[in-house]
């Protein structure tokens, strides 16, 4: 099973990602730990998109995260399954500050060692506003025209909630 989560910041991207590989039994890639090492820097793009190849070619996986050049097209088209999570700025908001008082000081589990959770304007500007631009919604539209039969949305916690019962 391959299994591809994208959709807004702060939507449980990651959280889902975990819980379907423990479910699943299968190998988790969450594409954060690609994009940044040590103290939030990035890592070198072929090096990352590199990771990212040899992870993707395996028999089985779930991804989570966005990042169009990290062979997002192939993903896509490798995936079983694709969950596209788009809740509302609000709800998406709240779980990134409630995230970040869960976690302030430490590095999340899904994060690159020595990457403390942080939260300033600039996110939460990225939340509420610059991750949600025309284009960024008509690409996953796009998406989920492309592929009706495998992509499932995800707006709100009630069907994020049916969506874990699935994976037990």
């Amino acid at each position: 099973m391959k299994v591809a989560i994208l959709g807004y910041s702060g939507s449980g991207k990651s959280t889902l990602a975990k819980h379907i590989a423990i479910m699943q039994q299968i190998p988790c890639l969450h594409l954060d730990t690609v994009q940044f090492i040590e103290n939030w820097q990035t890592r070198p793009d072929e090096e990352a998109k590199a990771l990212v190849k040899e992870f993707s070619a395996g028999a089985n996986w779930v991804i989570d995260g966005n990042y169009t050049r990290y062979y997002q097209a192939e993903r896509l088209e490798k995936a079983d399954q694709i969950v596209l999570l788009l809740f509302p700025r609000w709800h998406a908001l709240r779980r990134v500050v409630t995230r970040y008082f869960n976690y302030r000081g430490k590095t999340r589990p899904d994060m690159a060692e020595g990457c403390e959770e942080k939260i300033d304007w600039e996110f939460l500007w990225w939340v509420l506003y610059q991750g949600r631009t025309r284009a960024i919604r008509q690409h996953y539209q796009e998406i989920k025209d492309a592929y009706p039969d495998k992509t499932i949305i995800v707006r709100n916690q009630s069907e994020l909630e049916k969506l874990y019962q699935q994976y037990h």
